[in-house]
């Protein structure tokens, strides 16, 4: 699979399992992205997948890496709609 289209696929998953901020952006917890099954399913690796919608300015998260369980609380945030 290519970033682009995995980029693509883990939009749609934050769009399923988040929810609109105060700011009208969708939101989800790392934990539950990391956790869901069918995610599991979709990503080989969703901290790559990530990143890489990170440095694209498609999502934003507090600090560079997630890591399971440490970073479960933290909300990644969909900044293109």
């Amino acid at each position: 699979m290519n970033v682009d289209h995995e980029i693509t696929l883990l939009i749609e998953q934050i769009r399923r399992l988040g929810s609109k901020n105060a700011d009208g952006k969708y939101s989800v917890k790392f934990g539950v992205l990391f956790n869901d099954d069918e995610c599991a399913n979709l990503f080989e690796a969703i901290v790559g997948t990530l990143k890489a919608a990170k440095k694209k300015k498609i999502i934003t998260f507090e600090g560079e890496l997630l890591l399971q369980g440490v970073h479960d609380h933290v909300d990644v945030i969909l900044l293109q709609d």
